[in-house]
């Protein structure tokens, strides 16, 4: 049989075609296709849907190029192997079915680089359809492959079909965050999670490098976005869904291993985090660092020197890294020189407006919680805690109120800070220097905690409440801050009504008298309390 080429004349009624509607036409191409080799010429009227401007018949076309194909790789005709040259396969000396699965495996390219054209149409529909085609045919290629294996490999993957698709994910100009939430579902599969892993950790470097230092914001997005959605399993049992199933040696497949998994894992996220990034970046990174990155690395060590550097900028960027500085300090014994120092440079006004306040004490708290820490070190926490507290908002003060009178019950050693009383209204006697970075120097030891019971006369009556505490000798028992952390404005707002006034007193000072004065005449009638 001769092999079919492109100036052939195609079969049916060509007038008739276009009069019926694309999906018709393209279910009837199909049909002929798969119906008999003679009509594999109707493959370009399916291949052309492809590039119509209709948003409807490019779907139609990507759903009848998807089924079309994978029927192809079912049927075992498409050419397998290394795929020769069109010209050179048809001219060679082989027989008509070889000469027809190069040409139609020439098609099949053809296909995936035109979805691959449509992963950056302006239509998401269009891109949508584009990508789950292309995973059809990684499914299919990962059951039939196309590629010759020696008797002692055992393990088939559609490397090369998966390596295009993920480089035309991590575009260097178009937003594709649409695309990437797609394809997180696909992840779910151990062995193209893998793929996918080791392919990025490749095309970051080469992409960020031809850069030369300059910021890529788009490609970064779109790469963080690829990176942020590889959900890793934390036990070798978890890894049971396969895409392709392997036949023989599945125990010795990398993409079946979890030591592997989390070597190309840590490789991956070591390659992103090389190069600049945006502060907006920096801060996505950092929020999901300590419960989605470092636990599953294979040396969760080497994010010292960024974890450190990040704690070394300031603000909220230094605020985010905390988490990751806990996790290594607490699960890994970092020792971080002048880590105390840094943490209450920390302490800031800005630190009471920021959205990552909560955060930010729920760890300031852990780290104070060791009864082994030097009553200085406490007592300069809370004297500059105290000296925040006196311009802090309501809801802020509810939480730094019982914070420091918590440390306090902690360190029996620092309650002088609470009964040592001023002499004097002036502020500036105040031995406290809050403007010393060393903590052994700003003398809060000699200080006493008089922003506390300025705070007694403070408009709201809640904070007023909390801050009467240090009247009487403290408690043992801590106070829980935990549903203080989060507390804001509008709640506050809806506890106000649902609050019981016990009494309700009409007049500040009770009267001695009508009109101010004590008068017989009217006291021989009334008697006025």
């Amino acid at each position: 049989m001769a092999a079919p080429r492109e100036g052939d004349t195609r079969s049916g009624d060509s007038e008739s075609r276009a009069q019926a509607g694309a999906p018709e036409r393209l279910r009837e191409a199909l049909q002929r296709v798969l119906g008999s080799r003679r009509n594999a010429n109707s493959v370009f009227d399916i291949l052309e849907g492809l590039e119509a401007e209709q948003e409807d018949e490019i779907l139609a076309a990507a759903r009848t190029c998807g089924t079309l194909f994978c029927t192809l790789l079912q049927r075992g005709d498409l050419f397998i192997g290394q795929l020769p040259e069109e010209e050179e396969g048809l001219s060679a000396d082989c027989s008509a079915d070889v000469k027809y699965k190069i040409w139609m495996r020439h098609r099949y390219q053809s296909g995936i680089d035109q979805l691959l054209s449509l992963m950056v149409h302006e239509s998401e529909q269009v891109q949508e359809a584009a990508l789950c085609t292309l995973m059809r045919f990684v499914e299919a290629e990962g059951k039939w492959p196309l590629v010759k294996y020696e008797e002692d490999e055992h393990y088939t993957f559609p490397q090369e079909l998966l390596k295009s698709l993920v480089v035309n994910l991590l575009q260097v100009e178009s937003d594709t965050s649409f695309l990437l939430s797609r394809f997180q579902e696909y992840l779910q599969y151990a062995d193209l999670r893998y793929y996918v892993m080791a392919y990025a950790a490749e095309h970051i470097p080469n992409v960020m490098q031809s850069s030369k230092g300059d910021l890529l914001p788009v490609y970064q997005q779109n790469a963080f976005d690829l990176l942020s959605s590889l959900h890793m399993p934390s036990e070798q049992s978890q890894l049971s869904n396969f895409l392709v199933k392997q036949q023989k040696k599945h125990e010795a497949w990398k993409a079946a291993r979890l030591k592997e998994h989390r070597r190309v894992f840590e490789r991956l996220w070591l390659a992103f985090l090389k190069h600049k990034l945006s502060t907006n970046l920096y801060k996505k990174v950092l929020v999901i660092l300590h419960e989605s990155i470092l636990p599953h690395m294979s040396k969760p060590t080497l994010m010292i020197d960024f974890l450190t550097a990040a704690y070394e900028i300031g603000g909220a960027i230094s605020l985010l890294a905390l988490n990751g500085l806990f996790y290594l300090i607490h699960h890994h014994n970092l020792e971080y020189p002048d880590f105390y120092q840094k943490l209450y440079s920390l302490l800031e006004p800005c630190v009471l407006h920021v959205k990552y306040r909560a955060r930010f004490f729920h760890l300031l708290d852990l780290f104070l919680s060791s009864s082994h820490l030097p009553a200085y070190l406490v007592a300069a926490f809370s004297k500059r805690l105290s000296r925040l507290a006196l311009t802090a908002p309501p809801q802020a003060l509810l939480m730094l109120t019982p914070f420091i009178c918590n440390l306090i019950r902690r360190h029996p050693s620092c309650k002088p800070l609470v009964h040592r009383s001023r002499d004097t209204e002036d502020i500036s006697t105040d031995p406290y220097i809050m403007d010393e970075k060393d903590l052994t120097k700003c003398r809060a030891m000699e200080s006493s905690l008089w922003e506390l019971q300025t705070l007694q006369n403070h408009y709201h009556p809640d904070v007023a409440k909390a801050a009467a505490v240090i009247n009487k000798a403290l408690s043992s028992q801590e106070t829980d801050l935990s549903t203080l952390f989060d507390l804001s404005v509008p709640e506050l707002f809806e506890k106000e009504p649902k609050k019981r006034a016990r009494s309700a007193p009409l007049e500040f000072d009770p009267p001695l008298g009508l009109l101010g004065r004590k008068s017989k005449l009217v006291t021989q009638h009334w008697t006025l309390e």
